[in-house]
């Protein structure tokens, strides 16, 4: 070959293409896997109960009016009873919460979904009720009244297990359902005339026991509203329109306090006008002005899945840094590697990718991405051996690949300084490289590497 140093590199570059395609193949799997898992998520939320969240207690009545009026003119003119139905909510002045939730991981196969078991305690306490005494709107209408309805709102009813209502001291039957039109799940207690009349102050205590999945929302509906939340789950992401106030995070759990008053959030207003509630990402249904909503969600902050898809993305510049290592070998030993062997080298590290998204959906990360690392690097040790005619050389390009894997181990533990950390290590590479190749004469090495791929031409014979 007139050019042997070019056919060696458009070999190498197709080797690397070649490996490319395959990480692309490796990435759509892990891809297809964490789309198992969300389909696992959705199961359990089917079967169990979903998103929760928590509104109330409130009271509801609801009324109608009737009254008579005239119709038409003449002989025509008649008189017409007309009614009109509506509703009348009242928010406590105060409410407090206090709340632990308990994680209950649920299984779909070899995937784990966090399920919660909630136990809160709710005390409002409503000023007056001045607020459910209806108006008539119209000349001699007459006003009739259904008791009032103390309700609880929930985001999935299946997830109640006990609900209890007391009201002065004394314990109300629960029924399903809330009667409000807006927010349906949920349990509802009627408020009985005695209690009514006994006192303009009205003052509940709610019991309530609540599973769910991900997610569990507080809606703070009260004039001034406080919600203490415990749980065993280390790893809380909170969320909402409101951080808490106070919180501890330890290796066991969490404990965070919120508290908020009216003058800081619309969610009282916005259940008085029929709004729906939002997601803890601030979502609605776009119909009208969401319910504002503070919580945790119970998921884990990076799972096996996305550590395993940002190694992928990873691959192909540790591969090319493998090639590099290589190359910087053939250079400075004066050995020749055949492309197949570079192929070899790639698709070992490559595999490694493929061994860990694997190996984590049955052992924790850590330990996988140990047991993947450590076999890649025992055969690539053994294999390089053989390349480069040498134990020793061999194990010195071991301890470099394992080194590889360990700064790749850090990337990946260090999301925030995953730039900085790529970047140093990419700049120590590329000094290493020139500093290593500082005094190499590469015209030299090119016309060596040209007469060794021309064959000797013999002397004409006289």
């Amino acid at each position: 070959m007139k050019f042997p140093l070019l056919g060696k590199t458009l070999a190498v570059t197709g080797v690397l293409i070649a490996l490319t395609l395959a990480l692309q193949s490796i990435s759509a799997i892990v891809s297809e896997r964490e789309g198992r898992l969300h389909e696992a998520e959705r199961s359990v939320a089917d079967s169990l109960a979903s998103q929760q969240s928590l509104l109330g207690p409130a009271l509801l009545r609801r009324c109608d009016e009737t009254w008579t009026s005239e119709q038409g003119e003449g002989k025509e003119r008649k008189l017409v009873t007309e009614k009109r139905d509506f509703a009348l909510a009242a928010t406590p002045a105060t409410l407090d919460v206090s709340a632990k939730a308990a994680i209950e991981t649920r299984h779909r196969g070899i995937f784990k979904v966090n399920g919660y078991g909630m136990h809160a305690i709710m005390k409002a306490r409503w000023a007056d009720l001045a607020a459910l005494e209806p108006t008539a709107q119209h000349a001699g209408g007459k006003l009739h009244c259904e008791a009032p309805v103390m309700f609880v709102a929930v985001g999935d009813a299946r997830g109640i297990r006990v609900a209890t209502i007391s009201v002065g001291g004394a314990a109300l039957p629960v029924l399903p359902g809330t009667g409000h039109a807006s927010h349906p799940r949920g349990f509802h207690a009627v408020i009985p005339a005695a209690i009514q009349a006994a006192s303009g102050v009205l003052q509940a205590e709610v019991a309530l026991d609540l599973v769910g999945t991900a997610d569990l929302a507080f809606a703070p509906v009260a004039d001034t509203t406080t919600v203490a939340l415990t749980s065993d789950w280390p790893h809380p992401s909170f969320a909402g329109r409101f951080l808490p106030n106070e919180r501890e995070v330890t290796a066991t759990g969490f404990s965070a306090r919120w508290q908020l008053s009216a003058l800081a959030t619309s969610a009282p207003q916005e259940l008085l006008n029929g709004g729906t509630v939002c997601g803890l990402d601030g979502a609605s249904d776009g119909k009208t002005r969401c319910i504002e909503t503070f919580g945790v969600a119970f998921i884990d902050p990076v799972s096996a899945y996305v550590l395993s898809d940002r190694a992928t993305k990873y691959g192909l510049l540790f591969i090319a840094l493998t090639f590099v290592g290589v190359g910087l070998v053939e250079v400075l030993k004066r050995l020749r590697v055949h492309p197949v062997q570079y192929l070899l080298v790639g698709s070992a590290l490559a595999v490694f990718f493929l061994l860990l998204v694997s190996l984590t959906e049955h052992i924790a990360f850590a330990w996988a991405y140990l047991a993947a690392s450590a076999a890649c690097t025992t055969l690539l040790s053994f294999y390089a051996s053989f390349v480069l005619r040498g134990w020793r050389a061999g194990a010195v390009f071991g301890a470099g690949v394992a080194a590889l894997y360990g700064a790749l181990y850090l990337l990946l533990q260090m999301e925030q300084s995953a730039l900085v950390l790529g970047s140093l290590l990419l700049f120590a590479v590329l000094g290493a490289v020139m500093v290593a190749t500082r005094r190499v004469d590469w015209y030299a090495l090119m016309d060596q590497l040209r007469r060794e791929a021309s064959p000797a031409v013999a002397p004409l014979a006289q």
